[in-house]
């Protein structure tokens, strides 16, 4: 299993959780390589290459797996790979400390039309989910902020701790843990409906502004593997989230589960290749 990304980080954590419980679903052992570089690019295109029977299966995350061939010469591109199962979906947020005058998203526009750039927001870094999710709102909302990319989430919630930028957009199981403290209010969560874990936080459709972005982790396997590999890795893949144990990790984690199948898992890859497509000719994110 490729992981794209440094060991111990988030979908490290996350592949090697779900290692333990697809090797008691396919009766085999299942080793996790770290593979991490240029966004995620090194990884995958490891995976790309190899031997599409089955035998190699990996995470892919988004937005990065869509967005780096849209901006820029990738070695890489989403046909290489058959989408197996999606297994986390971490919706985006805005956060505000709690005593911010941005009580929703209403009131956030209204500052930022009547003050335009003086809104300042942290994402963990250019061409991020938290960022093209930012660009999104400014898009639909008709308004401009002020953009400060900084280098991983920890760096983020330091930053709207300390009231150094006004709305942090990051992710809300990164985010989960503040907000059950009171240190952190999110003003709305960018999920198609509202996460159980943050029952009480209005999507932003709710809210009237149509911005579905987070990130999505899920397994792929090189394109061309057998279909019936397919559905065996899919199955396992179901057998092994629906496990109570698992769950009990993933909520540990603070990690989303959102399960989708083969089909499901590649039309919404597809989706988002044509949403973040459009973005870049209307606001593209790197220079």
């Amino acid at each position: 299993m490729i992981v794209a990304f440094p060991p111990g980080g988030g979908t490290d954590v996350a592949a090697r959780t779900l290692a333990r419980f697809l090797e008691r679903e396919l009766g085999q052992s299942v080793v996790v390589l770290n593979r991490g570089g240029a966004g995620g690019e090194i990884g995958w295109a490891e995976m790309a290459r190899a031997q599409p029977d089955g035998y190699t299966i990996g995470f892919i995350n988004t937005p990065n797996i869509v967005s780096i061939p849209i901006e820029r010469s990738a070695r890489y591109r989403l046909e290489d790979f058959a989408p197996v199962a999606n297994v986390v979906d971490d919706p985006g947020a805005f956060l505000v400390p709690p005593d911010s005058r941005f009580r929703s998203l209403a009131d956030l526009v209204a500052f930022a039309r009547a003050n335009p750039d003086a809104v300042t927001y942290g994402t963990t870094g250019i061409g991020s989910d938290d960022h093209l999710a930012a660009l999104a709102f400014e898009r639909l909302a008709g308004v401009r902020l002020t953009h400060i990319p900084f280098a991983g989430a920890a760096p983020v919630r330091n930053a709207i701790l300390g009231r150094q930028i006004m709305v942090a957009s990051m992710n809300v199981g990164e985010g989960i843990n503040d907000m059950r403290q009171d240190q952190l209010r999110a003003l709305g969560q960018m999920a198609t409906a509202r996460w159980a874990e943050a029952p009480d936080t209005p999507t932003f459709r709710e809210q009237g502004f149509d911005v579905v972005q987070g990130s999505m982790r899920g397994l792929a396997a090189p394109a061309g593997v057998p279909a019936p590999v397919l559905e065996r890795l899919a199955a396992a893949t179901r057998a092994a989230m629906e496990e109570p144990e698992f769950r009990r990790l993933a909520s540990q984690q603070a990690l989303p589960l959102r399960y989708l199948a083969p089909a499901e898992y590649r039309a919404a890859l597809l989706a988002l290749r044509e949403e973040l497509q459009g973005l870049w000719r209307a606001h593209p994110w790197k220079e």
